[in-house]
């Protein structure tokens, strides 16, 4: 059924201060003026603008009109980076248009999966040249089968340049255009009063009848409703429903108010007229129609099962059984698909699935040689698990048999868990408990135990829902601890390929660091080495396998032994360099690695350098002038044959520091990398004359969240001065 858009006029806006921060009026009324015509030019009931955030790195939902805000918190904000149609327009600069439920699916199945409705969305970027501001988007009915118009695509396009030209404009009048904070709700236009005698013919039912507006405002209210909601109708008019009756706010029933705001079908569902003390059971439907939402609520039997009697207090956002709204679990499943160590997919289960069922303990246990062993824990008293740390398989306890026979095992209260295991220790006398078999493929890969704090009942939905997510578990863990295996075999792999002492030479001292990158990330191909040619001179070596991983380690470990074994054989650096290339190819071709490779003769401070892709060296004269150095270089080993390879001639005084170092140290997303070389520049500059090993310590020392791995190889000459002793 078609739901045209009742949408007011963008005057009927009014921005309060709290809501749009630092955001103007003016800001606010380009954004109300484009939404609404945006939704009207394409047959809309809803839409709204995102608008990019101050650090960049979020989409903020800044305006929205057509449907309660409340409901759709969990879009409010968005991650740039996420699978999202709205962040894919945005980083993309193309319109996304999505007709149906099918073709929304097809490409954005964690969109369709928090919002299982029929609708069609539109997202048009809002961008003035090489600016972005953010995203225009509308919500329509679908239309299977049958493509966005040409037309629409059209008007929804002029919507989007129009607010973009606003949006310039006032930046460059000083306006700041990011937005922080809340969205602003553009209220529809209150529907007109009915005749008196339909008020006279609802007023004679024994249910209660409200009128929602598209934003969930209520306006009529029968004369029943004061006796079934216990509210009297002064206090509803204008008021938002899940404000004015904060039971029907309960998590549990979001899906259904989402569902009838974004489709055409009418809702029954069943709900508690309050919790502390439990009222009575009453049935709630929901009819949607172009302008508003009719609401009924009438007397109805206790259902035949009730999933939490002694829930917490309700309202939006209240941490209560929620295993009805989809995006909970889905939200923990596509997190589940990024987490890559042991202890990501626990922090993921922690944040995702304990408030998905207003859960406030759990715990992890992996298989390892047959006995279980605490990987995770939160919320439990200090120290109570670790007496079932280790326990093997042929032991009776919840935890252990729900592994055994792959069945999950719920205990309303702590009464029935310490009636089904006499004498297991119990770390509370009120609560309950939910132990999960975490086997993925068939295999055993440990257990989970979720704990509540008050006793409750677990609906037969909800034992599915977490059965299935222990599946999503065990897969996300076995994947890890494969993860985790790789990781150190590589990490075991790099240490071992990395010199553990540089040479001792007079006059000259060298100091070296590595540093994986953060959590996460594999070990990478970074390394560093210092050389003794045979000749009483010194060959500094840096180098950059591109990956990570045990490739990345065990190529960088040949390259290595091939410039040693160059070195050593009394090549020129010209042709060490030369001959490392051709290696490379030879070895792995489609692999590449950047180089630099410096002979120092500590006697004179002479030096040859070479290098190949990699950044240029830094050095700090004696009276504290840094440059960055002009090495000529040729292209990255790896990829040409017959490359050549330039050499340029240094010379380094008493006292000077020469600084190599990998891209990790300096790189970071989205700056460029002049400016981290600058950084590092003006860091080695401000260091006071101390042994090398702190500045080593100090140029590194900053780099906490680094997502690429840091080789760093530092040389000064001493000049007969007390030497400190080398460190890698």
């Amino acid at each position: 059924m078609p739901m045209p858009s009742p949408m007011a006029h963008p005057d009927c806006v009014r921005a309060r201060a709290d809501s749009v921060g630092a955001a103007t009026d003016a800001v606010v009324q380009a954004l109300a003026r484009a939404a609404v015509s945006a939704v009207e030019a394409v047959g809309g009931y809803a839409g709204g603008v995102y608008l990019r955030s101050r650090s960049g790195e979020l989409l903020l939902l800044a305006l929205f009109t057509g449907l309660p805000l409340p409901l759709f918190r969990p879009w409010w904000r968005m991650q740039v980076n996420r699978p999202f149609p709205v962040a894919e327009a945005y980083r993309s600069g193309q319109a996304v248009h999505l007709p149906d439920a099918a073709s929304a699916m097809s490409r954005f199945p964690q969109l369709v999966a928090g919002l299982p409705f029929p609708f069609a969305s539109l997202y048009e970027p809002v961008a003035a040249g090489p600016e972005r501001f953010g995203v225009l988007l509308v919500l329509r009915p679908p239309t299977p089968g049958v493509p966005v118009g040409a037309g629409d695509r059209k008007r929804l396009r002029e919507a989007a340049e129009e607010l973009a030209r606003e949006l310039s404009a006032l930046s460059a009048a000083g306006v700041p255009v990011e937005w922080e904070g809340d969205p602003v709700s553009v209220p529809a236009e209150a529907p007109e009063a009915g005749a008196a005698g339909a008020r006279d013919a609802v007023d004679r039912l024994a249910q209660a009848v409200l009128s929602l507006d598209r934003q969930g405002r209520i306006g009529f209210v029968n004369s029943a409703a004061e006796h079934l909601v216990g509210v009297g109708a002064g206090h509803l008019h204008g008021r938002l429903l899940w404000e004015a009756l904060p039971w029907l706010g309960h998590p549990s029933h979001d899906d259904h108010f989402r569902a009838v705001f974004m489709s055409s079908e009418p809702v029954h569902f069943a709900a508690r007229r309050g919790r502390h003390p439990p009222g009575a059971w009453l049935s709630v439907g929901l009819y949607p129609a172009s302008d508003g939402v009719t609401v009924t609520i009438g007397t109805a039997d206790p259902p035949a099962y009730a999933a939490s009697s002694a829930d917490p207090a309700t309202g939006p956002g209240s941490p209560a059984d929620q295993a009805s709204a989809l995006y909970r679990p889905v939200a923990l499943a596509i997190a589940l698909t990024e987490a890559v160590t042991a202890r990501q997919v626990s922090a993921v289960v922690t944040e995702e699935l304990l408030p998905a069922f207003g859960g406030r303990q759990l715990a992890i246990y992996l298989l390892d040689q047959r006995h279980l062993h605490l990987a995770w824990e939160t919320g439990f008293p200090q120290g109570f698990l670790n007496r079932f740390d280790g326990v093997a398989l042929d032991v009776r306890l919840p935890g252990v048999e729900t592994l055994t026979t792959g069945r999950p095992l719920f205990f309303e209260s702590m009464q029935r868990l310490a009636a089904a295991y006499p004498g297991i220790p119990l770390d509370a006398d009120v609560g309950a408990r939910a132990f999960l078999p975490l086997i993925a493929s068939g295999r055993p890969v440990g257990s989970c135990i979720l704990g509540f704090d008050a006793p409750r009942g677990f609906s037969p939905e909800e034992r599915t829902v977490l059965t299935a997510l222990a599946g999503l578990i065990a897969q996300a863990l076995a994947r890890a601890r494969r993860y985790d295996s790789e990781a150190a075999l590589a990490h075991g792999l790099q240490a071992a390929l990395l010199p553990h002492q540089l040479p001792v030479r007079e006059h000259v001292d060298t100091v070296g660091r590595y540093l994986p990158g953060s959590a996460g990330m594999d070990v990478g191909g970074d390394w560093y080495d210092v050389v003794e040619t045979g000749s009483g001179r010194l060959a500094l070596v840096i180098g950059d396998v591109q990956g990570h991983g045990v490739a990345a380690a065990a190529t960088m470990g040949q390259l290595r032994s091939a410039v040693r074994a160059f070195a050593l054989a009394g090549s020129t650096p010209e042709q060490v360099v030369r001959g490392t290339n051709r290696l490379l190819i030879d070895l792995d071709p489609g692999q590449f690695a950047s180089c630099c490779y410096v002979v120092l003769d500590p006697a004179s401070g002479s030096a040859l350098a070479v290098r190949a892709g990699h950044p240029q060296p830094l050095l700090r004269h004696p009276d504290g002038r840094t440059e960055v150095l002009d090495l000529a270089g040729g292209v990255v080993l790896g990829v040409d044959p017959e490359a050549s390879y330039p050499v340029t001639e240094l010379r380094l005084e008493p006292g000077a520091v020469l600084a190599l170092y990998t891209d990790g140290l300096v790189e970071r997303p989205g700056v460029d990398i002049d400016e981290g070389v600058e950084r590092l520049r003006l860091a080695l500059a401000s260091a006071l004359p101390v042994p090398l090993t702190e500045t080593a310590d100090r140029l590194i020392g900053s780099t906490a969240d680094r997502p690429d791995d840091i080789a760093l190889l530092l040389a000064s000459l001493t000049n007969g001065r007390e030497q400190a002793a080398p460190e890698t």
